[in-house]
């Protein structure tokens, strides 16, 4: 079986003698179609911040959690061979031919058309659970700091919840077409212009009831936690880089803020919600599972990622129909 092992600092490489894991009673074995990197992938493939500590080489197959594919073998009653999945492997090794995943993190697709968009519904299901710890934002005035794919969500699911604005804020202009495709009302090119004044400017000096900070770097959060009005709210989404950083304290404070935070891990129990979502389309995300990079080419698929290359967005690895 294959791999994708990460080395160390912007090191990876297929392995091709990976023992194939067994199931476990109540578990299925699936054979993996496509994986999708994630943006949390990137700081331990750079060893950026509090990653530089860590210890490589990482187990192979680490720390892929995003998958579709077919069952290959089951112990779980109910789910046959030949079924489509969206997957969670059960130790978070799914870089890799084959995964053992179990109920809430295994839901069946539809098994015509194209398979790859489903493995949108995951981060679809990280941004239901963190939208679940807080309140509603309907007729509200919200800003999403970071356009990458889980700010781009957070964007367009906003505008489906009945968010009166979504304001979309990113460093990169062509991730910020994307923003105004999947629903932003506004953007901000936070190249350009401070992105705290841009907001006041489009807003008159309200600001926005509620800020999403989905980057994971200081220097977003201190954005995202600027923005919110008097008793707004700021959700903490991003996966942080460091361990312990800079926060203005002082401006939350006397904002009376709201500030709640949400770790993606246990999105697993929003995963059937999120594909119903886009079975019955009212979430239309598919579009932004791109580009697709053979597994052979892990190297320059995660590359691509860590560099944001244009049209770099939920980038999958696609894995052929083989291996034992």
């Amino acid at each position: 079986m294959r791999a994708i092992q990460m080395l160390g600092h912007g090191k990876v490489a297929v392995l091709d003698d990976v023992p194939r894991p067994e199931p476990q009673e109540g578990e299925v074995l699936v054979q993996v179609r496509y994986a999708a990197i994630c943006g949390s992938n990137i700081a331990p493939y750079t060893s950026v911040g509090r990653w530089a500590e860590g210890e490589y080489p990482k187990p192979p197959g680490w720390d892929g959690h995003e998958n579709v594919g077919t069952i290959v073998e089951s112990r779980l009653a109910g789910w046959e061979p030949g079924t489509v999945v969206l997957a969670h492997p059960q130790d978070y090794c799914g870089f890799a031919d084959f995964i053992r995943a179990r109920p809430p993190g295994l839901v069946r697709l539809p098994e015509e058309g194209d398979p790859a968009p489903w493995i949108a519904a995951q981060p679809l299901a990280t941004v239901l659970r963190a939208m679940n710890r807080t309140g509603p934002v309907i007729g509200q005035r919200c800003a999403v700091v970071g356009q990458g794919p889980m700010g781009l969500v957070f964007t367009h699911l906003l505008g489906r919840l009945g968010a009166a604005e979504v304001i979309g804020i990113d460093l990169l202009a062509w991730r910020l077409e994307w923003a105004r495709r999947l629903g932003a009302t506004h953007v901000v090119d936070a190249s350009a212009t401070d992105p705290v004044e841009a907001v006041r400017e489009l807003t008159g000096g309200e600001m926005v009831d509620f800020a999403v900070e989905a980057v994971g770097f200081p220097d977003a959060l201190d954005t995202a936690a600027r923005l919110p009005r008097r008793f707004g709210r700021l959700m903490v989404f991003g996966v942080p880089r460091f361990k312990t950083q800079v926060f203005p304290l002082e401006h939350v404070f006397r904002s009376e803020m709201e500030a709640v935070a949400s770790v993606g891990g246990e999105c697993v129990h929003f995963f059937n919600t999120a594909v119903e979502m886009m079975v019955q389309g009212r979430v239309d995300i598919g579009a932004m599972v791109r580009p697709r990079v053979p597994f052979a080419e892990a190297a320059r698929a995660f590359e691509m990622y860590a560099n944001r290359e244009e049209g770099t967005l939920k980038l999958v690895l696609e894995l052929e129909e083989k291996r034992d």
